[in-house]
């Protein structure tokens, strides 16, 4: 079984990964024929969280683009800006959390040490 502290350190690795796709994400949301990615979690074989990373494959809605007297379609890309809003407050808030377990176990820490000593 995994320490509370190594858990809460695995998790903030995670929602790393999953901050860094999202920002990719709106980075590109001008970007045509960019593909979103999508983080899942899944249990580590320690007990801890780890990141996956997926492309999502859903095409955009094809627009046709008038270029140096001619016309071409244009596959924008499928990234859904409030989809990407609402996954960064939710990732921000389970970073946050985890980082409070790490700031408890310290002061845990810290006291238990100032009682010994």
């Amino acid at each position: 079984m995994m320490s509370p502290l190594n858990s809460a350190i695995s998790a903030i690795s995670a929602f790393s990964v999953k901050m860094k796709v999202t920002a990719n994400n709106v980075a590109n949301v001008n970007s045509d024929g960019f593909k979103k990615s999508r983080t899942t979690f899944t249990e580590g074989l320690s007990g801890g969280v780890e990141a996956e990373v997926d492309i999502v494959d859903t095409p955009g809605t094809v627009k046709r683009v008038e270029e140096n007297g001619g016309t071409r379609d244009v596959e924008p890309s499928n990234v859904d800006l409030a989809q990407e809003l609402t996954d960064s407050i939710a990732t921000r808030s389970g970073y946050k959390a985890n980082l409070k377990t790490i700031q408890t176990d310290d002061e845990m820490r810290g006291t238990l040490l100032d009682t010994i000593g």
